[in-house]
């Protein structure tokens, strides 16, 4: 049983950015009186009451029946409560696991908990399913995500048809008393729209769900809907007013002590606070998207810290993301307003520079010049002009290894992985 606070405490305070936060042990650790973690992907938070264990969290479909392993050699309480902290797979889809394990111990069914925006979530995942597994095989690199079709038949749903449903939701505060401990359940919109913190006065404790991950914000991915960043930072504001002595989030270590938890808040909650603040101000200005992305960053030493690297997420795609919150899908350039296929510039590019090959060379040349961005622009044009081209695609794959290798973030390095990828076909022929 590891020591989380202690080494959370050691991390934070001296800016420690090598010992890993972000851990998938299947252990479980007591971090309070009737408090423990199991760190998977993601976490549950079990909170001990008379009436049983309160559980934040299932996990997902691939680690749930671990973390239940783990909690039964905590504690052989049934579970009366499993508070969803929001609809994503990995915290919903170990569910499966606790039904299973109450109907093996004879224990009445979980009463399964979450906003009232999940049961929506579950619709429209199951709506878009194929586009689903898609995108986590890529940002993933297939690693954990489900496999499209075998046999010409889909195997398997992205969310997995046995997930349970919430029994109850609430649509902006729930006050639960569980076996003579309160819980008080919070909606706030922030990596998503269904999102749950709770409050639990007893021990001055907050489970957070997503609200921290230990890394850069998630309030940018490129591949999904809708992130909340200024309502995020408000939330968090409202979880620090509370002076909680311990924070319980569903990725990466926990965290004791007043101070340092208000000290994580605020440098998260500032961060995206300034973003979307310098964003919507160079959009009053009436500054377009391409100005604004290459123009705004976030300091250095911001990023510096243990808690907010942008090892998943990154403040560039958060910039995006709050442009498509206030301003909607177009960028400001008119010639993409309604833009001729990307094949067909492509060609004209080709034709103009004097053949698909002069471009790959250029792209190369570019690359070596220390000029990634310009270089796959250069190489995106080559390969959909000469979509067969073995030599072209060849380029193409090693100029996105190398930009998957100059990145930080998992997302960036999942698509442009997956970028060379999909040359691999043509280059192997």
């Amino acid at each position: 049983m590891a020591d989380l606070l202690a080494l959370s405490s050691g991390i934070i305070d001296s800016g420690d950015v090598d010992t890993p936060t972000n851990r998938v042990t299947q252990e479980l650790s007591e971090v309070g009186d009737g408090i423990a973690v199991v760190e998977s992907f993601s976490h549950s938070v079990a909170l001990r009451t008379d009436d049983g264990l309160v559980v934040f969290d299932a996990s997902s479909p691939f680690t749930g029946a671990a973390v239940v392993d783990a909690l039964r050699a905590w504690s052989t309480d049934p579970v009366d409560s499993l508070v969803y902290t929001h609809g994503h797979l990995d915290h919903v889809g170990g569910s499966p696991a606790f039904v299973a394990d109450a109907e093996g111990r004879g224990d009445k069914r979980p009463r399964f908990i979450a906003h009232d925006a999940v049961p929506a979530r579950f619709a429209r995942y199951r709506d878009t399913d194929g586009y689903n597994s898609h995108i986590n095989n890529r940002q993933f690199g297939g690693i954990g995500a489900t496999k499209l079709r075998i046999g010409g038949d889909r195997a398997h749903h992205f969310l997995p048809d046995d997930t349970a449903a919430p029994d109850v939701t609430y649509e902006t505060h729930l006050a639960l008393n569980v076996g003579g401990t309160d819980i008080e359940l919070h909606h706030g919109r922030g990596e998503t729209d269904d999102h749950t913190w709770s409050w639990i006065p007893s021990h001055r404790a907050i489970a957070c769900g997503d609200f921290l991950i230990w890394n850069y914000p998630n309030a940018g991915n490129p591949q999904k809907v809708q992130r909340y960043p200024a309502e995020w930072a408000a939330c968090l504001r409202q979880m620090a007013a509370l002076e909680p002595e311990l924070l319980l989030p569903a990725h990466g270590l926990p965290i004791e002590g007043k101070e340092r938890i208000a000290r994580v808040f605020d440098d998260v909650a500032t961060t995206l606070e300034d973003l979307v603040a310098r964003v919507v101000g160079l959009m009053n200005d009436g500054v377009t998207l391409d100005e604004i992305v290459h123009s705004v960053h976030v300091p250095d030493e911001t990023l510096a810290k243990p808690y907010l690297r942008p090892m998943y997420d990154e403040p560039e795609f958060v910039v995006r993301n709050i442009w498509r919150l206030y301003g909607g899908w177009w960028d400001g350039n008119p010639a993409r307003l309604k833009p001729a296929p990307d094949s067909a510039i492509a060609n004209e590019v080709a034709t103009l520079a004097g053949g698909a090959a002069v471009l790959a060379r250029r792209a190369t040349e570019t690359a070596e010049a220390g000029g990634l961005r310009l270089a796959c622009q250069l190489v995106e044009w080559a390969g959909d002009a000469a979509p067969d081209d073995r030599d072209i695609h060849a380029v193409r794959q090693q100029l996105y290894e190398r930009r998957r290798t100059a990145e930080t973030s998992l997302m960036a390095k999942g698509i442009f992985a997956a970028a060379a990828r999909d040359s691999a076909p043509i280059v192997d022929g």
